[in-house]
């Protein structure tokens, strides 16, 4: 089951007491205080790895909390700090303050840390309080609360292209061609119900390629599986629009051009829009009327976007689109190494 936002705890352990005590030996009639230190809290750590794919690991343990700090002692034994307790995360998990709305961090690569809950400090035993004129103290301090947060995780796949489109027009079909993925593959809408992840060998040169559920109108308000899977593209370097042009759809491939990019530019302030796209009217093998291929190529064309036209299920034109997947992308790396030089 792939689960992508979990609603979880995290509760850092408090600290330990500080201890009032004297010393009490003998030949010693004024050993003066000895009462230790109490322990710190155990902190809640988030750790970023590539062994986790999925949040399914919270769903059924949401609740986080870590040691408590042992409590001070007498001959001046300070108490054992609380262990802390490490939580994996899947890399491309945001983590978020449920209170505040605020994002914490942002895991984009294996191996980060991030503390969201401090332990609490121990407090002070008697001894500290020692002085010159104040030689035998009875103030001790309680051991600090330990934070607690309510957070939600939220995973964005990371890759670095993906395929949009209305349902049933192909993704799945494509990515299966393109790479070694093997999604469900049927002839009815929403086959698809969580994303997948590929690596498509382009030239010598690889990328990750990810297929989303179809999207419907009114996507960017929640309609279909909307805004629940549209936040796996937001990392994508660039997209691939996915037309479904066969005589027997029964949709008019013209205006699902439109439906797509209007729904990406609702979302998300419109950051979607603004991605680079590639194009391709799938299912040619099925369309006699070329008309419609003509109408989706035209409306590229307005909009200055590269245009393929293919068959992912006898593999027509499956080289072409790789390849000019591959370019863009390799394009955007090759321009990104420029201007970190210059």
């Amino acid at each position: 089951m792939f689960i992508d936002e979990v609603i979880i705890t995290a509760k850092a352990g408090d600290g330990g007491n500080g201890c009032l005590a004297f010393r009490r030996e003998k030949f010693v009639p004024r050993g003066g205080p000895s009462g230790g230190d109490g322990g710190c809290g155990g902190d809640v750590i988030l750790v970023s790895t590539e062994h986790q794919n999925t949040l399914l690991h919270f769903r059924y343990n949401p609740e986080h909390t870590a040691e408590r700090g042992r409590h001070g002692e007498g001959s001046n034994r300070t108490g054992r700090d609380g262990s802390p307790i490490e939580l994996p995360v899947p890399v491309g998990t945001v983590v978020y303050n449920t209170e505040t709305g605020d994002r914490l961090f942002d895991f984009t690569a294996p191996g980060q840390r991030f503390t969201v809950a401090h332990g609490g400090r121990g407090g002070r035993g008697n001894a500290r309080f020692a002085t010159a004129t104040h030689q035998a103290p009875t103030e001790h301090e309680e051991g600090r609360p330990g934070e607690f947060f309510k957070l939600r995780l939220e995973l964005k796949l990371l890759a670095d292209v993906g395929l949009v489109g209305f349902p049933n027009v192909g993704k799945s079909t494509l990515i299966s061609r393109l790479s070694a993925a093997k999604p469900k593959i049927a002839d009815y809408p929403f086959t698809t119900l969580e994303p997948s992840l590929g690596v498509v060998d382009a030239g010598g040169r690889t990328f990750v390629l990810a297929d989303i559920p179809g999207l419907i109108e009114g996507a960017h308000e929640g309609h279909g599986l909307g805004t629940q899977f549209l936040r796996h593209i937001e990392r994508t370097r660039l997209l691939v629009h996915l037309v479904d042009v066969s005589d027997f759809s029964g949709r008019d491939p013209s205006h699902d051009f439109d439906v797509i990019l209007d729904e990406l530019a609702s979302f998300g302030e419109g950051r979607l829009a603004e991605k680079p796209m590639i194009v391709a009217a799938n299912k040619i093998d099925a369309c006699q009327d070329t008309t419609r291929i003509d109408a989706v190529r035209a409306k590229a064309q307005e909009r200055g976007l590269p245009f393929y036209a293919i068959s992912a299920a006898v593999g027509t034109g499956l080289d072409e689109l790789r390849y000019a997947i591959g370019a863009e992308l390799f394009r955007q790396t090759d321009n990104a190494t420029i201007a970190v030089g210059s």
